[in-house]
C-alpha cells in the first residue's frame, strides 16, 4: 500500500458514483484539477461534517478550477441517499473493496478499525500536488485544499 508522492502521477482508477455512473479519475486530466477526498462512512458525524463543508464551498472550488469527488467503500445506495439528504453536488463513489483507496496509499486509523479520512490534490496534468491526512481535523481538508489551488489560479 504505497501512497503516491507529491509531485508523482495519480494512481488511475475507475469506480461508479451515486447514480451507477462510471467515473474514470483519467477523464479530469487535461480539463480540471480533483479534489480527491477518502471518508470513512456516509451519514456519521464527521464524514457528513466533511461533506458539507465540500458542499458549502463547492462553488469556490469549481471557480478554481476543480471537482471535487468522495469516495468511500459504502455501496451506491447508501451515497444516492447520503448525495440526496444533503444535497451534495458532487460525485460520490463506490469503492467497496478499497482499490482505490489502497493505490492512494489511505490508511485505516483507530487501531486499524475506521477507514480513513485523507485528502489528495491532483493538479490538471494528473500529479498529485497536496496530500492531508487526519481523522478527527475536518476542516483543514477543505480550507487547505481551497487556498492552494486559489494560489494557483491567482499565481
Amino acid at each position: 500500500m504505497n501512497r503516491p508522492q507529491i509531485g508523482t502521477a495519480a494512481p488511475h482508477f475507475s469506480l461508479p458514483n451515486q447514480d451507477g455512473e462510471i467515473v474514470n479519475i483519467t477523464d479530469f486530466i487535461g480539463k480540471k484539477h480533483v479534489v480527491l477526498y477518502f471518508y470513512p462512512k456516509d451519514e456519521t458525524p464527521g464524514c457528513t461534517k466533511e461533506a458539507c463543508g465540500f458542499r458549502d464551498s463547492y462553488e469556490d472550488f469549481v471557480a478554481a478550477g476543480a471537482e471535487v469527488i468522495g469516495v468511500s467503500a459504502d455501496s451506491i445506495k447508501s451515497h444516492q441517499q447520503f448525495a440526496s439528504s444533503r444535497r451534495l453536488p458532487f460525485h460520490l463513489l463506490s469503492d467497496p473493496n478499497s482499490k482505490a483507496a489502497d493505490s492512494y496509499g489511505v490508511k485505516k486509523s483507530l487501531f486499524g478499525l475506521l477507514p480513513g479520512r485523507e485528502t489528495f490534490l491532483i493538479d490538471k496534468d494528473g500529479i498529485v500536488r497536496y496530500h492531508f491526512a487526519s481523522q478527527l481535523q475536518i476542516g483543514p481538508h477543505i480550507s487547505e485544499a481551497l487556498m492552494l489551488l486559489r494560489s494557483w489560479e491567482n499565481g
